[in-house]
């Protein structure tokens, strides 16, 4: 079978929810890395065997695999077609795709197991031995004094043996998932609706955990800016006695071969040569939208001259009818060298 998670946590096979919690409180207490700082290899390991079952044992749906089919089962090595689970269940949980999706077993990391139990990362980071997890302490070293916090936080092996986890009445939401979502310029423009397939994990009406594939419509909106976000909540995996993340989308702007974004402007930059500088340029462009602008040009254009095209820019995201402006700034092209006669008809037609 692998791994025995009964002998892990040092509890029998029949035992109940408030057996597993106060094993587990117990043990993960003891085998904390940050409460072991002279043999923390050791007590990681032991830290995350015990939180992998506690993971397990505490979930109907993945106790009940293990202990028909073992660490194998948990893992996705299920049996051939037609072996039942126990009590007859089948193991085989359908999703939105062709044919039947196994069971996998992805554990946890340890510290969020901890965290989610406890309602703190780390009981010890006040101390100077957590910076790894980061968490600071709810309860400072200073408050209770080294050990005096298990006898203080906890009465003993925790909270009186008989309570439930701190902060029990409110549930701990997960972490967001941040995703970055690449849009055009056009996109960003005119606006779009893109479409995300998502693969999560959805709790059926007996507390069971079925893998799902969704789709999430976003409705980009004409303007948006990079960093503009998108959030979906609660569509993060569900879990016992955990709020699912929200998902969230975060716009990034793709660059773009003709313009550059600066604010609610567009900025393009055109070469032209020191004569059509000099005498005169025709800008002409293909806007986000796709219609062509014409733009004389008859003053001189020297090496800072901007042409501002008003209302030709981004559309404003609170008022999608009004728009930046379109800057038109110019790389003038000088020649490496003149002739004599170059030199000297430019003098005369510029001189004095």
């Amino acid at each position: 079978m692998g791994v025995d998670y009964y002998k892990v946590l040092q509890v029998d096979k029949d035992a109940k929810e408030d057996d597993l919690k106060k094993a587990y409180r117990k043990l993960a207490m003891k085998w904390h890395p940050d409460k072991n700082p002279n043999n923390k290899k050791e007590a990681e390991a032991k830290f995350k065997e015990v939180s992998e079952a506690y993971e397990v044992l505490s979930d109907p749906q993945k106790r009940a695999i293990y202990d028909q089919y073992g660490e194998e089962g948990l893992k996705g090595q299920v049996p051939p077609p037609g072996a039942g689970g126990p009590g007859g269940a089948s193991f085989n949980f359908s999703s939105s795709g062709d044919g039947p999706t196994v069971f996998r077993f992805n554990p946890r990391n340890a510290d969020d197991i901890f965290a989610e139990f406890f309602g703190f990362s780390s009981p010890f980071g006040s101390m100077g031995t957590g910076g790894k997890r980061g968490g600071a302490s709810r309860f400072g070293g200073s408050m209770f004094g080294g050990d005096d916090f298990f006898s203080s936080a906890f009465g003993g092996e925790g909270m009186g043996g008989a309570g439930g986890p701190m902060n029990s009445g409110r549930l701990q939401k997960a972490a967001p998932i941040e995703n970055v979502l690449p849009c055009s310029l056009e996109d960003l423009y005119k606006g779009t609706t893109k479409k995300m397939k998502i693969s999560r994990e959805i709790a059926d009406i007996s507390g069971k955990t079925i893998p799902v594939e969704e789709i999430l419509t976003i409705d980009i909106k004409p303007g948006w800016k990079k960093g503009t976000k998108i959030t979906f909540p609660e569509k993060g995996n569900e879990q016992p006695n955990v709020v699912p993340a929200d998902i969230i989308f975060i716009i990034d702007e793709k660059p773009h071969s003709v313009f550059t974004r600066e604010g609610n402007d567009l900025v393009v930059t055109q070469k032209i040569s020191l004569v059509e500088a000099l005498t005169g340029y025709t800008v002409q462009l293909t806007t986000l939208d796709g219609r062509t602008l014409t733009i004389p040009i008859n003053n001189v254009i020297h090496p800072n001259y901007e042409e501002v095209v008003p209302r030709e820019g981004m559309p404003i995201p609170k008022d999608p009818s009004k728009k930046g402006n379109l800057r038109i700034k110019f790389n003038i092209k000088f020649p490496t060298r003149l002739t004599t006669e170059q030199k000297a008809g430019i003098k005369r037609l510029l001189g004095p």
